[in-house]
């Protein structure tokens, strides 16, 4: 694909996309205080959740965008890497909000595995830290991307593990949908991770994975808040 085209595909998906996000999350906000007191908290969850997708997003797809049309992401490495950053930080906390959404939804507990999800969102955070992470470039270390992405995956696909197996069990298709559209993202998000270096075009994949996140956001609007309209 032409480097010009390919900014222009991304620039209008990137903003459409960020356009939908923020839109949902505004809408969530706005019906927040008429959720019935059994969706409380998985709303309260589910609103943060995509809240700081939604921001850390802002700083990654949107500082690719604005770098697009200011000439290049080559020329801005700093501003895509550090946007990277923000969602790097972002999404980690993403996922310990959905295991606090798995709890309140399905009214477990947190145990060992729990813990341990948490934990490895916590190392996560630590690594994300490490001056070898080298943000301010354009192409960071391989190695370092595979470092920092290692705990995100396990802490991800345990969190839709969990979602997957009660919702399955209880007969829950808007949490088993939630949680099939997470596997989707991995199966989009790992290949990237592993090959990106010597398959740049790989790359597009992340079209997909996003994709896969707006749905799981709407379907968590539609099940949770949406449900308000229909009991009035």
């Amino acid at each position: 694909m032409p480097e010009k085209l390919r900014g222009l595909t991304e620039i209008i998906f990137n903003l459409t996309y960020l356009f939908l996000i923020w839109l949902m999350v505004i809408s969530m906000k706005l019906k927040e205080k008429s959720l019935p007191k059994e969706n409380k908290k998985v709303g309260e969850y589910l609103l943060l959740a995509f809240f700081l997708l939604a921001l850390g997003d802002t700083g990654h797809v949107g500082f690719r965008a604005y770098a697009y049309m200011l000439g290049g992401l080559e020329k801005y490495p700093s501003l895509v890497g550090y946007g990277a950053l923000a969602t790097a930080i972002t999404v980690t906390l993403f996922y310990i909000a959905f295991l606090y959404i798995w709890k309140y939804r399905f009214k477990r507990e947190f145990g060992v595995f729990q813990y341990f999800l948490i934990a490895a969102g916590i190392l996560r955070l630590i690594i994300l830290l490490f001056p070898q992470n080298n943000w301010s470039s354009l192409n960071p270390p391989y190695t370092w991307s595979l470092i920092r992405n290692a705990p995100l995956v396990v802490q991800g696909l345990g969190a839709a593990f969990l979602i997957y197996n009660d919702a399955r069990r209880l007969k829950d298709n808007t949490f088993k949908w939630i949680s099939i559209m997470i596997f989707i993202s991995y199966a989009c998000y790992m290949p990237v991770i592993l090959f990106y270096n010597v398959y740049p075009m790989i790359g597009l994949l992340m079209m997909p994975k996003t994709v896969a996140y707006l749905i799981a956001g709407y379907l968590g609007y539609r099940g949770i808040y949406l449900t308000i309209r229909c009991r009035q």
